[in-house]
């Protein structure tokens, strides 16, 4: 289904002309199809899921954010506010992100559920949040949720 959204929202902005958009879905398109080839290798099946496509997704926003701190501090606001456009571009295809009271809630439940008491079993909280929160958390503020609790 996200592919197909994918492939319709390259269509419309190539005839609308948004450079930026196209040029950010056709980055996303190739990112996925490496993403296939690679999965081909590993399970036999010819692409990844939605899931997946939202891991890529967040991946992606992440090393935007990135750069644009770094484009920021070498006094590129230019390149940092190109940045900032393909990021908008990019969470169209993305659900609606947790709060921080949702994401502090998130991770209080999996930390019950789990009985997770120590540091030594952060690892196996946050790849259940990742399981099941894919695209619509951000991991490094659960991340830090995870570790305070624990701490």
């Amino acid at each position: 289904m996200l592919r197909e959204r994918l492939n319709k929202s390259l269509r419309e902005a190539t005839l609308a002309k948004d450079v930026c958009a196209t040029a950010t879905i056709r980055l996303i398109r190739a990112a996925l199809k490496d993403r296939d080839i690679a999965s081909r290798g590993k399970d036999g099946g010819d692409e990844v899921g939605d899931e997946e496509i939202l891991v890529l997704l967040q991946t992606m926003v992440k090393q935007r954010r990135e750069s644009i701190d770094m484009y920021v501090k070498g006094g590129r606001q230019d390149l940092a506010d190109r940045e900032a456009d393909e990021i908008n571009v990019i969470r169209r295809f993305m659900p609606e992100q947790m709060g921080d009271a949702a994401i502090s809630q998130a991770v209080e439940e999996v930390i019950g559920e789990l009985g997770a008491d120590s540091l030594k079993e952060m690892g196996k909280v946050m790849a259940t949040l990742r399981e099941r929160f894919a695209g619509r958390m951000d991991f490094a503020k659960a991340s830090a949720a995870v570790k305070q609790k624990l701490a």
